[in-house]
């Protein structure tokens, strides 16, 4: 019985090998199919190829998509982001109160809490 494990096993191996090879291969055949004219490929008998606007259409299509996404991805956050004067920048339902710490030993670690931001705003501008 194996373990799953990040570790090289031979049958990992043997996939990551072929899939390399496969890549190899798959790249020399676009690389062929892109710029080889087709009076030359139908001379030696590969006749059912797609177009060749299609070996520069599909890259743009797949770099416009990712563009597309990382861009769509990044305004996504930036219209679910609460602007800056509102009040659930500071507290909303997940906020914390700070417990009295003056009842904890002297070598223990306060618990988490928020501060209030009226504590935040004496200290920092009083």
């Amino acid at each position: 019985m194996s373990k799953n494990t990040p570790s090289p096993t031979p049958e990992r191996a043997i996939y990551g090998f072929v899939l390399y090879l496969g890549a190899w291969v798959c790249l020399a055949i676009y690389l062929v199919w892109a710029y080889i004219p087709d009076d030359w490929l139908h001379a030696v008998g590969l006749t059912y190829w797609p177009q060749k606007y299609w070996a520069i259409a599909v890259p743009c299509y797949l770099l416009v998509t990712l563009i597309s996404i990382v861009t769509l991805y990044v305004a996504g956050n930036f219209i679910l982001t609460v602007p800056l004067d509102s009040i659930n920048t500071i507290e909303d339902t997940y906020s914390c109160q700070v417990v009295d710490v003056n009842n904890l030993p002297d070598d223990a670690v306060p618990p988490i809490g928020d501060i209030p931001i009226a504590d935040v705003n004496k200290i920092l501008y009083s």
